[in-house]
């Protein structure tokens, strides 16, 4: 280490204010640095790795070379402070506020209704403010573009584009009309049926000269003379040279130092893995790094460009070069537009990208099939080396230095392809990717050269050299291909245990690609011939005109202008979310002494915990105590329905990832340090059951497992015509709230009172569990929820035990204690959506009228048993999906693993259930020859319907969705013309499906169905209201706030909701079940109208008078001011031993109608459109339900398509972050996304009509799935493939590729299952 003396002090500027660190630490990423020390805490932490985009800035630099200003995104979780000397940062505080003015781009996204829990939305500001900054009239691709790598989990991402789109150049700008509300003329005047959710001519003007200037300051520091920066912290430096020559110099001094520039790789490297370096050298500033030579054989990169620069660079040579000489760019800028997120791309430098010699390198295959040429310095020299198979062999040594990187011109006859394939369509790592040239002898088709490079087969890049080598010589012709794909999966060859597992799918993209560009080649050289059928294998998925259509009814012309209710008021804190100035638990500042907490979790599956050392933990410094179950004053369990579940494993773990006990110490990074050092010793136990098979052979299951059974099913089963039996999985999901579990535990000092401040959507519970492990009274624990940060079913009984551990260190130390999970470790420990797995048996006739059925379903519920019985049950309840079926018999069984426990996730059961029948729906209409249509609509429940547990339901607004679906999405002709698209296009298929839905609103339980409130009136006017419900982005309190200004007639401007909490209103019901509207509404409107009823006789008297002279008056009469509301909404349940009860108070009903287009070769898929109809009843706020609607929809598109959870056969969580586990982006979304709520449908059972509205819509997203699985089962067909497959969910490329079936596959040797250890089970 270097002398402390040495040390210089950082400088740089944060939105206008200038920073000076006399001893930064190299260790401090920019993202704590703003949240902690310059407590500007509306950049948000998401993941720690920049995969999510929560965290985005702007930071603006001097190009060491050009002397432009750079305006870019970037993410601060991954920047070191000492990277920031000499430039300035920008975050979502320095561009516009409530109490300064409002930036253009935080007012559209609020009003557009972009932001529902809020907790992206600074991210979103920032990326779409940065591309303001260097394009003020966008492109929609560049919108696109610049939201790439940000990840939204509310909102389905439709109304962000809309209200970026109104800075587009209206000429650019691909849309019929503009943005903004206007009425659509209809069959019927009445209806009064309104498009679109905001007024774009109310929005504020973009004026780019009111934006921060770059600080003079830093220009002229730049101009100083440059100097060795040395910044030194406790026990790593960062050292940055001003030149080549000191690099080199440092490089012989210091060889294991990693060379740093975007530290893209090297953080995750130190934040994931634990690597630690002392000392880093950031090259940044050379200028010999960072040119751009344009030559005459090619360009020359410098290796600290960015990917960005690199981009912009390729981009100017194309279009002043003739194509023939920039093949190798084109290939290059391919690559580059879903190379991670733009955040990524701005500041990872293309030296990195190529040193790391990733085995999932987008660029590095291209530039190695290109013949590209580095040149590599050390001090005793310089050299320059091909990028070529002994490159990716063999590192540099350990002194030299990447300093640039010749990209040549093609030349004439050089043919490049590139080809990646990914888990989603953006900002992901490749599954497998390849570069692949070829040079012909002149004037002939014989393969001169031949070069072909893949990723993601093997520990680094690959060379197919064999190949290659035997390929010389010979024709581009069809016995050339054939020879290519023997000797290539001969040489490109995958363990069965491969890390990645997906191997025959790997393997089959290898030869799927080289068949790709055989193709491309034969066509370039106008040598298609035979080969015409397979031109579709090279076109490129359809683009749709991108327009989203919103329709909704409009308020009566009787209804008053003040009164909100039916109208698109915005969330009632857009603004703040779009400013950065909402505030979420961890963005509460710290009291004196406040500890931060860190878990120590299980390693083992199954194992007997032998011994626990705390020693080394407790000496490390900062370190204040531990936490076990020893420290609790009461029980330290959980209670379920089979018992009581330990909160800390005291004497055996049952799942990776289970807390055994908690590390305090004063700051989050020592707290994690020291929980590391913690000493475990297991002794392993038999058996270990990861997979609901597994369980089923050892009998492992919670109690009680749940039966329903209707009609005669035997005999059902003797009268069909047909029976069709089968299996479905479906996979798990994480929740993936943006938000992660944040807890605050502030002991008040006295009586054992607490305060508890956490992310929860069930405080009641969290006040109960604390008060029971403490062994104190409820009423001596206060929880309050301001505001949540997405939570989807994940933040109830697993942040109740979070919030209880935490709650007993604030106990032990008598100090705050703060516990805010990192992302792996809440998606390691939390659980999810549980895996299902369906039996099934149906009977129908050939018309395709069902008449029986019979299922048994399993879901793995993990080790214990949490709400996995419940989900069961409203699984087996709502298992009908959509469809009347006369005879039912359906088991449900929750099986008992050695995983983390699932819990409640959004729909409940509901999805996988239903998922299971639209399986064997779509197979009786294959068995019936009957299109899946005709099957689904004959089978609908009907005006009034019996279900099969005896509950009459009204059903006779599913049919008017169905109907008007199917109009409005023009099925039949799209239909029709899908399957022309199909008989032309041999390696491209669309695929179309519509899907019902019937979702029960209610509870098995009569107690859920209550709320309470309390509404006070102050003597200035203003109302504050308090309820039970949980704002988590659903929007309750704004249409709470809209309840109570219509009940008080007076406007919202005078309402305010400040938070959730048990003091002020107690025993509160969890938010969940779609119920928070429906029971906080009444509760509310309760008190309202006792409140007028008191206010009536003073009203009467003076009716000109105003509000406040009514409140007034009122005080001076000693009248209450405040009143408690109560509702009590439920009187029904379900019998599970009759089988029977009327649990459902009322359903909302929906169908969705989406079309895909896939590549049978890759497997990939692009969703075209998706056609939404809803009975919402009569919406309180169409906005609000609308983008419920998108955001469920979306969430169900993730869950059946894209999202996938990756467990070791040993029971360890691979997907642990955005990185390996891949929630929908922006441009997963339908290219044209039509939602309409069906007008004139009043629902009697709720308040105004109303329906609920947040969980529904999620089984929608399957449509999608179920389009794709029709397109699969196109291409079957014409390849002669059985027509009844299994899909299992999700449908993800690989499963999607394995499906379609070709030569191809058929080529790829098959791993015998039982065989060989396989890299990932199926759970």
């Amino acid at each position: 280490m270097l002398n402390p003396v040495d040390s210089h002090t950082l400088i740089f500027f944060v939105n206008g204010r200038k920073i000076v660190e006399e001893n930064a630490d190299p260790e401090e990423l920019l993202l704590p640095y703003l949240r902690k020390k310059l407590l500007l805490t509306g950049t948000k932490y998401g993941c720690g790795g920049g995969g999510c985009g929560a965290c985005t800035v702007m930071v603006s630099t001097i190009h060491p070379v050009s002397k432009k200003i750079l305006h870019f995104s970037a993410n601060a979780c991954l920047l070191p402070i000492c990277s920031m000397h000499g430039a300035a940062v920008t975050t979502i505080e320095g561009i516009g506020s409530t109490t300064t003015k409002l930036h253009p781009v935080q007012e559209r996204i609020a009003k557009a209704h972009g932001s529902q829990c809020g907790f992206c939305t600074p991210g979103m500001v920032m990326s779409v403010y940065s591309l303001l900054r260097n394009h003020p009239e966008p492109t929609m691709e560049q919108i696109y573009e610049s939201l790439g790598g940000n990840l939204c989990r509310c909102t389905g991402y439709r109304p962000i584009v809309d209200g970026c789109r109104t800075f587009c150049n209206k000429t650019d700008c691909c849309q019929v009309k503009e943005n903004g509300m206007e009425k659509i003329s209809t069959p019927d005047t009445v209806d009064n049926i309104l498009t679109g959710l905001f007024k774009e001519e109310q929005f504020l003007p973009l004026d780019p000269t009111q934006e921060l200037i770059f600080p003079p300051e830093l220009l002229l520091m730049d101009k100083e003379k440059k100097e060795k920066l040395i910044f030194q912290g406790g026990r790593m430096t960062w050292i940055s040279p001003s030149s080549l020559q000191e690099l080199l110099q440092l490089k012989a001094t210091y060889p294991k130092a990693p060379l740093v520039v975007g530290n893209t790789i090297v953080g995750p490297e130190m934040k994931f893995r634990g690597i630690f370096h002392p000392v880093i050298i950031s090259p940044s500033r050379i200028p010999e790094l960072n040119f751009v030579i344009h030559k005459d054989d090619g360009i020359t990169v410098g290796a600290a460009c960015s990917l960005t620069v690199l981009k912009e660079a390729l981009k100017e040579v194309v279009t002043q070069q003739p194509e023939e000489k920039t093949k190798l760019f084109h290939a290059l800028l391919q690559q580059l537009e879903t190379l991670g997120g733009p955040q990524i791309r701005n500041t990872a430098s293309l030296g990195g990208n190529i040193i790391s010699r990733s085995p999932t390198s987008d660029l590095n295959p291209v530039l190695a099939a290109g013949n590209c040429i580095l040149t590599v310095a050390a001090i005793d020299g310089t050299r320059q080396m091909p990028l070529d198979e002994a490159f990716f062999a063999h590192s540099l040594k350990a002194e030299e230095v990447l300093v640039s990187v010749h990209l040549p011109y093609s030349k004439k006859g050089d043919h490049y392809s590139v080809f990646r394939q990914a888990q989603r369509r953006e900002n992901a790592l490749p599954i497998v990717t390849a570069g692949m040239k070829v040079q012909f002898e002149e004037n002939t088709d014989i393969i001169k050269v031949i070069r072909i490079f893949y990723g993601g087969v093997g520990p680094t890049t690959v060379f197919a050299k064999t190949t290659c080598q035997d390929l010389i010589g010979k024709h581009w012709d069809d016995h050339m291909l054939s020879e290519a794909c023997r000797l290539m999966v001969h040489e490109i060859t995958l363990s069965p245990s491969a890390p990645g597992g997906m191997v025959e799918y790997r393997s089959t993209l290898t030869i799927s690609f080289f068949f790709k560009f055989y193709l491309e080649v034969l066509q370039r050289l106008n040598h298609m011939g035979t080969h015409y059928s397979d031109v579709s294998a090279l076109n490129s998925f359809e683009t749709l005109c991108n327009e989203n259509v919103q329709l909704y009814q409009d308020v009566s012309s009787r209804q008053s202008v003040q009164d909100p209710i039916g109208r698109p008021i915005m969330h009632y804190s857009g603004i703040k979310h779009a400013t950065g100035e909402a505030v979420y638990c961890d963005d509460m500042p710290c009291v004196d002494g406040e500890l931060f907490l860190y878990f120590v979790t299980s390693t083992k599956a199954h194992a007997k915990i032998v011994s626990l050392d705390f020693s080394e933990a407790l000496a490390q410094p900062g370190v204040v105590d531990v936490v076990t179950t020893e420290d609790c004053p009461g029980t330290c369990k959980s209670m379920f329905e089979e018992g009581e579940v330990p909160l800390l494993a005291k004497d055996k773990v049952l799942c990776v990832g289970q807390i055994i006990c908690a590390v305090l110490a004063d700051t989050p990074a020592r707290a994690k340090k020291a929980a590391a050092a913690v000493k475990v010793v297991y002794e392993n136990l038999e058996p270990v059951i990861l997979t609901i098979q597994e369980a089923i052979e050892h009998n492992s299951f919670f109690k009680p497992q749940r039966k329903l059974e209707n009609g005669n099913v035997e005999e059902a089963f003797k009268s069909a015509d047909q029976i069709q039996e089968g299996e479905i999985y479906i996979g798990g999901q994480e929740h993936f709230y943006m938000e992660t579990q944040s807890i605050r535990v502030l002991p008040k000092g006295e009586d054992k009172e607490m305060d508890v401040y956490v992310s929860t959507q069930d405080p009641t519970y969290i006040q109960n569990l604390i008060a029971t492990i403490l062994n104190v009274p409820s009423n001596r624990i206060t929880c309050h929820v301001k505001r949540v940060g997405g939570a989807f079913g994940g933040k109830t009984t697993k942040t109740g035990n979070i919030a209880a551990i935490t709650a007993v260190a604030a106990n032990k130390t008598r100090r705050a204690v703060r516990c805010v999970f990192e992302r792996g470790d809440d998606m390691l420990i939390t659980g999810g959506r549980h895996p299902f797995l369906g039996k099934y048996k149906v009977g129908f006739m050939n018309d395709g009228h069902i008449t029986a059925v019979d299922v048994a379903y399993f879901s793995n519920a993990g080790c214990t048993p949490d709400d996995s019985v419940l989900v069961v049950e409203i699984a087996l309840m709502n298992m009908d999906s959509a469809y009347r079926l006369p005879n039912v018999r359906c088991t449900g069984t929750a099986c008992k693993t050695n995983l983390p426990s699932n819990t409640a996730f959004r729909g409940f059961g509901y999805p996988q259930a239903a998922f299971v029948t639209e399986t064997w729906i779509s197979e009786v209409a294959i068995k019936c020859r009957i299109p899946p249509e005709k099957v689904r609509e004959m089978n609908l429940y009907k005006d009034i319907s019996q279900t099969h547990f005896r509950q009459e339901i009204l059903a006779r607004t599913l049919g008017m969705c169905w109907n008007e679906c199917m109009e409005k999405s023009s099925y039949n002709s799209r239909r029709l013309a899908i399957e022309n698209f199909n008989k032309d296009n041999y390696w491209k298929k669309k695929g179309l499906a519509i899907i019902p839905m019937k979702f029960p609103i209610g509870s098995l339980a009569k107690f859920f169905g209550q709320a309470a409130a309390l509404v006070h009136i102050y003597l200035d006017g203003s109302v504050l209201v308090t309820h039970g419900g949980i704002e988590m982005g659903q929007g309750v309190h704004t249409k709470i706030m809209q309840i109570a200004s219509r009940e008080l007639g007076i406007p919202l401007s005078y309402i305010h909701i400040c938070e959730t909490n048990t003091s002020s209103v107690p025993n509160t019901q969890v938010s969940g079940g779609s119920l928070g509207t429906d029971v906080n509404g009444m509760a509310v409107k309760n008190a309202c109208e006792i409140l007028m009823q008191r206010l009536l006789p003073i009203r009467s008297k003076n009716p000109k008078s105003s509000w406040k002279e009514w409140v007034t008056e009122a005080y001076m009469q000693s009248v209450s001011l405040s009143a408690t509301g109560f509702c009590r909404s439920f009187d029904r349940e379900l019998n599970w031993e009759t089988g029977e009860g009327n649990p459902v108070h009322y359903c909302v009903y929906g169908v969705a109608c989406s079309e895909v287009e896939i590549d049978c070769l890759t497997g990939d898929h692009k969703n075209l459109r998706t056609d939404i109809v809803i009975d919402f009843g009569c919406s309180i706020n169409p906005a609000v339900d609308i983008g419920q609607i998108e955001g469920a929809f979306v969430q169900g598109l993730g869950l059946f398509t894209i999202e996938e959870l990756k467990f070791s056969p040993n029971g360890v969580l691979y997907t642990r972050g955005p990185a390996q586990y891949k929630i929908p982006s922006v441009r997963d979304i339908p290219e044209q996304f039509n939602v309409s709520l069906l007008s004139n449908v009043p629902n009697s059972c709720a308040i105004y009509s109303s329906k609920g509205v947040g969980e529904p819509a999620l089984f929608l997203g399957s449509s999608i799935y179920f389009a794709i699985k029709d397109a699969v089962l196109s291409a079957r067909r014409e390849r002669g493939m059985s027509e009844l497959f299994t899909l299992n969910s999700p449908a993800t490329p690989e499963k999607i590729r394995m499906a379609c079936g070709d030569q191809f596959t058929d080529m790829i040797p098959q791993n015998v299952p039982g065989s060989y250890v396989p890299w990932a089970v199926n759970v």
